[in-house]
Order: structure tokens, then sequence, then C-alpha cells
């Protein structure tokens, strides 16, 4: 084993930093390039067709086979232009990852010649095979027929030379065989229970969507010294070893400097990410030696969840190219940090307004406090079905130790809304609301530090974070549709159950 580990390092001392050159210095000149977005649908499309997306993204209305047609025709022409020969309908099983089945436009004639055609079926519906698919017990082995269906609320895309359509996974007689699925479902029941709650408020509000931030930590390793461990290299962690000198008790790799070969490994990633749509903001080493986290800027929760699955696949195969594994495991080393998946949670109205959002007076903000205490009592009450989304084998290996947050579910609001809640609770409301947001630093030439309305608790499972909730109980490895359906789900039964009480004391 020494023998192997010297050899690695031998490889790992030869290797050479790859240049990466992004398309163009403005980032805004390639993102999005390949994804069938609103400005390519315009050109590719007819006015009818256009509207009839977005009509299903934002009422939700089903889109007509015929118009269907005339979409996969401009789908097909955009992915053609692109040099695309296939599609695949791309979905999320009940593995936790991704998975797609490669068809060719390609058709022959009778002539022995061929055309590259695809139809409005192919568009929004497939049959792969859904023997071999984890399915929780519903389905027998010999029940091999599931469905794939269009899902129009989340792009079309492009990876290497083939169109990806998102989809839903269901079975022969109905149920989910997927992640999106009990999600969009859960979606449906939110924007409706929330949207009578905002009526009490505001009658122009119409919709309301929940919006979502995904925080994703990783681990990198050089490839060679991954292949030399084979606990490693087979369940994801170490299960023997030996402490390294510095270990992380220096606390100098947090916001460090990122080294040379992880800064092309990241430039390299984003800018693929980038022209998926995938809007990457932030990037910078986390708190574990090799530890490092990357995060985009907030989307409607389907597609952010959707662009996460697709980050995970992205950042393990750009790796390779820079002889690194990524390492999504949620504790692959002992004693030092694990890696989570920060879900930064809100509601966001057609109108722009944030709901979660407490103004300068949250006191007497009356709708941020309707939908604030109803998270909270939803959270409360169904704190076991929250712990229950987050739970696996990996991820209880992280709970609880080196700053990951306990392996229960609590809820932290800061001083400043402990104080509202407690002064309604009490029956005490003050009138006078202390106006400390500013800093001072003593020293002349520095800004004014505004200070947030509360302190940011980092090891909270569930805290509120100034105009979001952050559940950060995730684990790297996950996919966030199972917490955030669980959550959707709960805060719309809370909703409609104050709605209901409320409009007893109406009347």
């Amino acid at each position: 084993m020494s023998n192997i580990r010297f050899q690695a390092l031998q490889s790992v001392s030869t290797r050479t930093i790859p240049e990466v050159k992004p398309p163009s210095s403005r980032i805004s000149d390639y993102f999005g390039s390949n994804v069938f977005d609103k400005k390519k649908m315009k050109e590719y499309l007819s006015k009818e067709a256009y509207q009839s997306i977005i009509d299903s993204v934002d009422n939700g209305t089903a889109v007509d086979r015929d118009i269907a047609e005339h979409i996969a025709s401009g789908l097909k022409a955009w992915a053609v232009s692109k040099g695309v020969t296939h599609y695949t309908h791309w979905f999320q099983p009940l593995t936790g990852t991704t998975a797609e089945k490669h068809d060719s436009f390609f058709e022959p004639s009778a002539d022995g010649s061929g055309i590259e055609k695809f139809s409005g079926d192919a568009l929004a519906q497939q049959e792969p095979d859904a023997s071999s698919f984890p399915n929780g017990g519903i389905r027998n082995t010999f029940e091999a027929r599931g469905y794939t269906a269009w899902d129009p609320s989340s792009p079309a895309f492009i990876i290497n030379q083939t169109l990806c359509i998102p989809t839903v996974f269901v079975s022969y007689t109905g149920e989910a065989l997927d992640y999106k699925v009990p999600l969009l479902k859960a979606l449906v029941a939110l924007d409706k229970a929330a949207v009578d709650v905002c009526h009490y408020f505001d009658k122009g509000i119409e919709k309301v969507n929940a919006s979502l931030g995904i925080e994703q930590e990783y681990f990198l390793v050089d490839i060679a010294l991954f292949n030399a461990r084979p606990d490693l290299f087979m369940t994801g962690r170490t299960l023997f070893g030996h402490m390294s000198a510095k270990s992380q008790q220096l606390e100098d790799h947090y916001f460090g400097s990122i080294p040379d070969r992880v800064y092309a490994y990241m430039q390299d990633f984003e800018t693929e990410a980038l022209k998926l749509g995938i809007p990457l903001k932030t990037r910078h080493n986390e708190v574990a030696p090799s530890q490092f986290e990357c995060a985009p800027i907030y989307e409607e929760i389907n597609l952010a969840i959707d662009h996460n699955q697709l980050l995970m696949d992205l950042m393990d195969k750009v790796a390779l190219r820079h002889h690194f594994k990524v390492l999504l495991h949620e504790k692959p080393y002992a004693g030092i940090n694990g890696s989570g998946k920060h879900n930064n949670w809100s509601l966001i109205t057609n109108t722009g307004k944030n709901l979660l959002s407490p103004g300068k007076t949250p006191k007497n903000n009356l709708m941020f406090l309707t939908f604030f205490v109803n998270t909270i009592r939803a959270v409360y009450e169904h704190a076991d079905l929250l712990r229950a989304s987050i739970a696996s084998v990996t991820n209880d290996h992280r709970l609880g130790a080196n700053e990951a947050p306990p392996a229960i579910i609590s809820i932290f609001l800061g001083s400043q809304l402990n104080e509202v809640l407690d002064e309604i609770d009490t029956a005490r409301i003050s009138r006078i609301m202390k106006d400390e947001n500013s800093l001072w630093s003593g020293i002349p030439k520095i800004p004014q530090i505004l200070r947030d309305n509360t302190d940011r608790n980092r090891t909270s499972p569930f805290a509120f974070t100034g105009n979001k909730f952050e559940l950060r109980a995730v684990g790297s490895s996950a996919n966030s549709s199972s917490p955030m359906t669980i959550l959707n789900l709960i805060v719309a039964d809370q909703l409609t159950k104050f709605k209901y009480e409320v409009d007893k004391l109406i009347k």
C-alpha cells in the first residue's frame, strides 16, 4: 500500500494545470447558450407555440398535443443548428441521480436516404423501462412499463450532442417513480394555500412561487490518490487512516486563496454550467482541507433542483479532465468537517414580493408575520417528516459533529424576531422599534457597516437568515427534491389550516 501511495504522489507531482479559456470575457455573452430559453423560443417558435409554453409555466395549463408538434419542430431546428444528433428524456429516478436514454433524430426513408425528425409525441412522452428502478415496493419486477412526460417549466438543454428534455417519471398505473412528481404536486398545493392567505392582504396576488438557492459543498482529491484507496474508491469515504498533522486546526483554509489547479477546475466546470443556464455566483474554499463550495443565484424551486442535479453531474465529469475526483459523500474523512447542501428557501409572489422579508419594521408587517409564524408552526408540527427527508446513512455520519447541524430539527430566528414574537405572545407590543442597523468601525475611511436583522446561526438545522429560511441539514450528495417536497407540503398544510381558523373567526 505504501508503494502504491508513493506512486500516486509521484503522479500528483507531475500534474500540469490546463489552460481554461471561457468563450468570452463577459459571462452574459455565453450564459444559457446551450439552453432553449425564452429568447430562443421566440426565434424558433410561432407566437401561438411560444405563448402556450409561457401559459404552461406561469398558469399551469397543459400544452395541447397539436401545439407540441410545432414546439418539437422548433426545438429540433435549434438543436440541429447546434450539431445535435440525439435527444433524451432526462429524469430523476429514486436512485438520487439522473437518468437518460438517447434516441437519434435520424429516421431512414423508403428510398434509402434519411431525414432528421422529432415529433410532438416524442417530445411529450416516452417509455423507458421502469422495472429496474427503485420504486419503494409499489411494483413487481415484471411490471416494466413506465412513462416519462415533458416538464415545460424546466427548459430543454444540450450536453455534448444530445438534446436533454426534463421530464417526470411515472408508472403504468400512475404512481410517481421519481422525485419531481411529488415536488410539483407539493408546489401546486403551496401555491393555492399561499395565494388564499395572501388575499387577506393583497387581492392582486395571483401566484406564489417557492424560490431556492442551493449551496453545494464538495471535496477534491487527485484521481491517483483516489484510486490508491480501495475504501475511498468503493464507498466514497475513508474507513481507516491517520489524521494529518495540520488537519483544519489552523483554520486557514476557509475563504483562503484558491489553489491554481483547483481554480482552473472551477473555471472549467463553471463555464460549462453557465452555458447550461445555471446561474453560479459564488466560489470559495470551505473549512476542511481540500473542501470547496459553489453557490448559484436563487431560482424557482423546480428549476433550481434540476440545475443542482445537473451541476453535480457536470462537476464529476469535468473533474476527470483535471485529474481530480469530486467527493460528494457527506463525510469522506473522519475528524474534519463534512459536506452539506444548504437549501435557502423563500416564497415570492407574482408581484415580486418576498413573503419572508420582514422589512424595516417586522412587528408592523402582518403579511410577513403571517407566513413567518405559519412556517415555524409547520416545522414544529412536522419536524419528524423533515428529519426523515434528509436522513441517509452518509448524512448521518456528518450530522452532529464538526460544525454540522445536530441530528434533530430545531429553528433559529435571531434575537430581533424572537423579541417581536415574545411581545406578541405576551400582548406587550412596544411602539418603539430599536433601530440599530449600523455598526461603528472607528475608522473614518471605512464605509458604514449595515447590520442585518439577525445573526447567522451556522449550525442550526433550520435558520432564518434575514429574508429566507436556510435548511442546512441536507446532505451534499442528496437530491433536494425530497426535503423541499416535505417543506413545501407542510407549509401548504399549515397555511390551509390557518385560513380555515381565520375564516371561522371572521364569520
